[in-house]
């Protein structure tokens, strides 16, 4: 019985053990159950988060595209409410930092014997020791008051010290401040007068600081301005194709967590584009007559390019995409808000947009800027001759080794009192040279750049500094040149931690310090740009070029760009010239049997050349044409602006058989082989072009055809 009642109780025991069991594993399974819930839902909700971001990403970005878009169709209509630009903006304000001398404005505060004496107060002891304890106060307050006296002494003088040196400063400044509104008012009175160069300098200065473009858009000019019919002439750069998106949305997929990018269809990019680019030329129209405060303008000429590489050659080229003659009366009576550009710019103006721009389709520009008699091109004026002391050993700062002219600037800060010393030649992030000034309100770190310039510094390079500054972290930036500044680099140099020193202060201050230095040969009138100057006039007074032989033909030579070109021929046997006389150059007019000699051009040539193919000597099977910078104009010129380069035939009568293209050049060389014309064996000459560049200019470029130039 007792072996049947435990049995039994382990058979309950047992049971009960595995209902508990059940029941925790049911409990366990049920929250892990709730658990896998959660976290379904937990994820549900984090996938939900996710989409939802990147849905209103995809959305943010379309948007931005859609408002790229549309700032793009609508830059004449906002530019049009942009502001004119007056010369007033030009001046700078007769404000300075005040003075500030921080903690030497606190006078030292002098001690109270009350301070002392309450030291004391609680010694209690008898009245000896009141007395010593009075004695000792009493001393102590002595030495503590002479201290602070000392000290409130040296505090004064520093100040004194320190306010000289600031009104030095402040003076210098308002000097320059002075200085600088009174050229303006000088520039007032030439472009009243018609001055070509006032013109140019404050026109360009009015497109570059307008507020009409967007930073995004380039503010390339070059101009001229030709007094007699009151036209300015210039060429201006246009936004490349790539600045309309080519993406039209962005759509989220979440099945494969990706973005779609929806393309902007070749038709409607291309549209956007071309509207936009006449656009760009009415805007320019619209921000010169603005600015024409003073009524100097009658009409102006636009011709719109844009630099990029030739998708033919892969070389860097300017491709004209559109032009625009415009009269004052005719454009004034526009309403810019409500035109459509393209049918304005062509059809109510006159002008001309690429039908391809997108391919880079040229038209044919109209007046260009180096064209204009007597104008001034933007960013081509002279260099202002050096004064002051000197003797015959003084260095002209134009002829100088560039390494020798950023040690010489540098020795000039440091006669100035700062440390300065040159930077290494690479990886120098735009700096020439670092100065240290110890002086307080201005001193701090200054990055210096050198310009060894003949023509004015362009505003870019200003706003180059600029950035190179706030990269440095430095206190202030200095950009010396040997040349000069136009109102667009004052323009965005003010109220900015910039100084400019152009070239005719360079030698003032060179001369001040004890130092030397001078601009040009004495007595040349102001360097290179009188130099380019006179060679444009002189071009100016060539008498009409004769009538050529009956039997020979003109080639004339044509490009864009404001390079001084020499143009030469030789008289070839394969690739050795026949003789020194067969080199025909500005010092070598023509060959001895006068089968090639130079001739006056006419426009549209810059240069000509006089041929008689059935002359040429029998052991002649290669006529080759080059070209050379002009050292007497440039020297230090390239071949980066030899662009659009063309060669016409001309029969004996002026009639045009036809025309060569040549290769560009490029940036560095200085000699380019344009091409050859070659006898074939059945005695027909054919022209090839060449191409070939020279970085040593003509000496370099004669080596490699027999010639030795001593």
């Amino acid at each position: 019985m007792s072996r049947r009642a435990g049995s039994g109780l382990i058979g309950n025991w047992a049971e009960a053990q595995r209902r508990q069991q059940q029941t925790q594993l049911i409990q366990q399974r049920e929250a892990e159950r709730r658990q896998r819930a959660y976290e379904r839902e937990y994820q549900r909700e984090a996938d939900r988060g996710h989409r939802q971001y990147r849905e209103a990403e995809a959305r943010r970005r379309t948007e931005q595209l859609d408002a790229e878009v549309a700032a793009l169709k609508g830059l004449l209509v906002a530019g049009c409410r942009a502001p004119a630009f007056r010369i007033a903006a030009l001046a700078r304000p007769e404000q300075l930092e005040p003075f500030a001398p921080g903690n030497l404005a606190h006078p030292v505060p002098l001690p109270r014997i009350e301070q002392f004496q309450q030291q004391s107060s609680g010694w209690t002891l008898g009245s000896n020791h009141r007395a010593r304890a009075e004695r000792e106060a009493h001393a102590r307050y002595t030495q503590a008051w002479q201290a602070a006296s000392a000290a409130e002494a040296q505090r004064q003088q520093q100040l004194a010290a320190y306010r000289q040196q600031y009104d030095r400063w402040a003076a210098q400044q308002l000097a320059g401040i002075r200085e600088h509104n009174s050229g303006l008012t000088e520039l007032t009175a030439a472009l009243r007068a018609g001055d070509p160069e006032a013109a140019v300098e404050y026109f360009s200065a009015a497109l570059y600081a307008s507020a009409a473009w967007p930073e995004s858009l380039p503010r390339q000019v070059a101009a001229a301005y030709d007094p007699a019919p009151r036209q300015l002439v210039l060429d201006w750069e246009l936004p490349g194709f790539a600045v309309v998106p080519e993406a039209r949305a962005v759509q989220y997929l979440p099945s494969t967590d990706q973005d779609r990018i929806k393309p902007r269809s070749a038709t409607e990019r291309r549209g956007v584009y071309k509207d936009l680019l006449a656009q760009c030329m009415l805007l320019v129209v619209r921000e010169l007559y603005a600015a024409d405060e003073f009524g100097v303008l009658d009409s102006v000429v636009v011709n719109g390019f844009v630099d990029c590489h030739d998708p033919a050659t892969g070389q860097e080229a300017r491709f004209m995409l559109a032009t625009v003659p415009a009269e004052r009366a005719a454009f004034t009576g526009l309403r810019l808000q409500q035109v459509s550009a393209v049918d304005c710019l062509v059809s109510g103006l006159g002008g001309q947009v690429s039908a391809r721009p997108d391919q880079l389709t040229p038209v044919r520009p109209g007046r260009r800027p180096d064209e204009v008699g007597g104008g001034v091109v933007s960013h081509g004026g002279h260099a202002a001759g050096a004064g002051g002391g000197g003797g015959d050993e003084e260095p002209d700062l134009f002829a100088m080794d560039p390494i020798d002219f950023e040690n010489l600037v540098a020795e000039l800060f440091r006669a100035m009192g700062m440390e300065a010393v040159t930077t290494q030649r690479s990886g120098d992030g735009g700096v020439d040279v670092e100065a240290l000034d110890p002086a307080p309100i201005r001193g701090g770190r200054i990055v210096v750049q050198v310009k060894r310039y003949r023509n004015t510094v362009p505003p870019t390079a200003v706003r180059d500094l600029y950035g190179t500054v706030q990269d440095a972290g430095a206190n202030k930036g200095v950009l010396v040149t040997t040349s000069s500044f136009g109102p667009g680099s004052y323009t965005f140099a003010n109220g900015k931690p910039l100084e400019l020193v152009p070239g005719v202060q360079l030698v003032e201050l060179l001369h001040q310090y004890g130092l030397r230095g001078r601009l040009g040969e004495r007595g040349s009138g102001g360097g290179a740009g009188n130099a380019a100057a006179a060679a444009r006039a002189a071009e100016r007074q060539q008498p009409a070029p004769e009538a050529p032989a009956a039997d020979h033909n003109v080639l004339g030579m044509s490009w864009a760009g404001p390079v001084s070109l020499d143009v030469c021929a030789l008289v070839c046997s394969g690739n050795r010239v026949l003789s020194e006389d067969h080199f025909v150059f500005y010092n070598n007019p023509r060959t001895p049997d006068g089968s090639v000699r130079s001739r006056a051009h006419t426009a549209p040539d810059r240069a000509a050349l006089e041929v008689s193919f059935e002359s040429l000597p029998a052991g002649a099977d290669r006529l080759v044409l080059v070209a050379a910078v002009d050292p007497e104009v440039d020297p230090d010129a390239d071949l980066a602006g030899f662009t659009e380069a063309r060669i016409r035939l001309l029969d004996a009568a002026g009639a045009e058989a036809g025309q060569l293209e040549v290769s560009d050049g490029r940036a560095g060389e200085t000699a380019l082989v344009l091409g050859s014309f070659r006898r074939r064996p059945n005695g027909d000459w054919d022209f090839v072009v060449g191409g070939k560049g020279y970085r040593g200019g003509l000496v370099d470029l004669l080596g490699d055809f027999g010639v030795e130039v001593a």
